[in-house]
């Protein structure tokens, strides 16, 4: 029953099971290639045993009376049998390049080769089908293409090149590169036609690739995105350069905006008269974080050169007198005293002068070694300490999240707020703090009730400083309200 219903009627049959592949092909998820793949080879395989059987020959033009009735199922069944060819060679191309496992030449030859199959099946059926005499419409159509390909000749260009960059691999999508006429960014789009490059000014550059080919290429992400910076930093030389050099060192080793291995390093790149010049090397995880971490790098610079007494010097192109340029004899460093740090701390911006003088003249030197624990997390520290030099380290769960340098304070949430710390802090250097206790600071409270308002809206943003994004634990995750009543609590007890 079923041979006669495929075989009785040939062309009907196969002009029915032609379309009925189409809308099944059409049905199947574009997910399963291999499932689409076997199905179509099946409607083809089935179309062929019935174009056998029936004694009809796809590959050969026979030629047709106008008056048979048969003649448009004819056309039509070898058409449908070409297409199912097509489709049967391409789910097999598309799913051969993708188990190569490379994803981009295989999209850029799948493109190519399709085209050629599509050409290919065109011609057969102009030949095989229509009896259209194909040496005759490709002599025709050369002289056309010679025209079409003048017209087009920049397209072309962009389109070789593109297959070009694309086989070549200079870069990916996601990649960061600079080109030799300035324009970087990260790489977003990367078509026929030309390529687009997100701007760090958040703008998206379209370059041809016929242009892009033509430019040097620098591909910042490779082997990875980590990027050297290079600042040259003038010191006053009043004291050894060896000493300059360990200052500059502690400054990179408290910055938290840069990659610590490789370890930064500092060169001395010139000694003169009026300066020791010295070379500053280190690396961001991305091209993006370049500016925060040369603007932290020039902070930490200044307050270290600050804290250690160190004077930076004039530009190499300003004139002075010899007779005014500071020796180590002559030479007046900076003072760093706890006046200066309360005036840097911003809870502290609404105080007037006299409250932070008497505030100032409440603290006590506080002196840590290398490796003395200051706080673990989870205790209370129930005072506000300023950092005078040194460096220390804030670790939550054995995991550095940050480093305190000179001008940095802590202990602040502990002291208003009763709030434990959520990070261990630790010297990894010989470190000097200023300390003030809550009895210092009970006095000005009571006289500035709105003070605490202030002071809880600040703290209420600071709590989650050494936090990666997460919700803080119970105990941390209080609001400005919260906080306001704690302190009342604390400095009316």
């Amino acid at each position: 029953m079923i041979y006669d219903a495929l075989f009785g009627k040939p062309l009907i049959s196969l002009v029915t099971v032609g379309f009925a592949g189409i809308v099944v092909w059409f049905f199947l998820s574009s997910q399963r290639p291999t499932t689409r793949l076997v199905v179509q080879i099946l409607f083809f395989g089935l179309m062929t045993l019935i174009l056998v059987r029936s004694g009809i020959e796809p590959h050969r033009f026979q030629g047709y009376q106008a008056e048979d009735p048969q003649a448009l199922l004819v056309i039509l069944a070898k058409s449908l049998w070409w297409v199912h060819l097509a489709w049967a060679v391409i789910g097999f191309i598309r799913l051969y390049l993708v188990l190569e496992g490379s994803p981009r030449e295989a999209r850029l030859l799948q493109d190519l080769v399709i085209g050629v199959v599509y050409i290919g099946i065109a011609l057969s059926i102009l030949a095989f089908v229509f009896g259209v005499p194909i040496g005759t419409l490709v002599a025709t159509s050369g002289v056309v293409a010679i025209i079409l390909g003048l017209a087009l000749q920049n397209t072309l260009a962009d389109v070789f090149s593109g297959i070009a960059l694309t086989l070549g691999r200079p870069y990916v999508i996601g990649d960061w590169i600079l080109l030799s006429d300035g324009t970087e960014g990260r790489v977003i789009e990367s078509n026929w036609r030309a390529t687009h490059i997100l701007t760090g000014a958040n703008n998206v550059v379209v370059l041809p690739n016929s242009f892009l080919a033509k430019l040097g290429v620098t591909n910042v992400s490779r082997p990875d995105e980590t990027h050297l910076l290079v600042l040259t930093i003038r010191v006053a030389p009043t004291r050894m350069p060896a000493s300059i050099r360990q200052v500059m060192a502690t400054a990179l080793a408290s910055c938290n905006s840069i990659v610590r291995e490789p370890p930064p390093v500092v060169a001395l790149k010139g000694l003169d008269a009026t300066a020791l010049e010295v070379e500053l090397l280190f690396k961001v995880t991305s091209p993006s974080q370049r500016a925060t971490a040369r603007n932290e790098v020039l902070d930490l610079v200044y307050r270290h050169c600050k804290s250690a007494g160190l004077l930076l010097a004039l530009p190499a192109s300003a004139t002075i007198l010899t007779a005014d340029l500071p020796t180590e004899e002559t030479a007046q460093p900076p003072s760093v005293t706890p006046l200066a740090l309360i005036e840097a701390i911003p809870i502290f911006a609404t105080l007037t002068s006299e409250e932070r003088e008497k505030l100032a003249e409440t603290t006590t030197i506080r002196e840590f070694r290398k490796g003395d624990v200051i706080v673990r997390e989870g205790e209370m520290l129930p005072s506000l300490m300023m950092v005078r030099a040194g460096i220390i380290a804030a670790r939550r769960a054995g995991e550095e999240r940050g480093r305190f340098a000179p001008g940095d304070f802590f202990g602040e949430t502990g002291l208003l707020a009763g709030m434990q710390e959520v990070c261990t802090l630790e010297a990894l250097t010989p470190a000097t703090v200023y300390e003030i206790d809550q009895e210092a600071f009970a006095p000005l409270l009571s006289q500035r009730p709105a003070l605490a308002e202030e002071i809880a809206e600040d703290l209420a943003g600071r709590a989650e400083r050494f936090r990666d994004g997460g919700a803080l634990p119970p105990e941390h995750a209080r609001s400005a309200h919260a906080i306001l009543k704690t302190i009342r609590t604390i400095f009316r007890a």
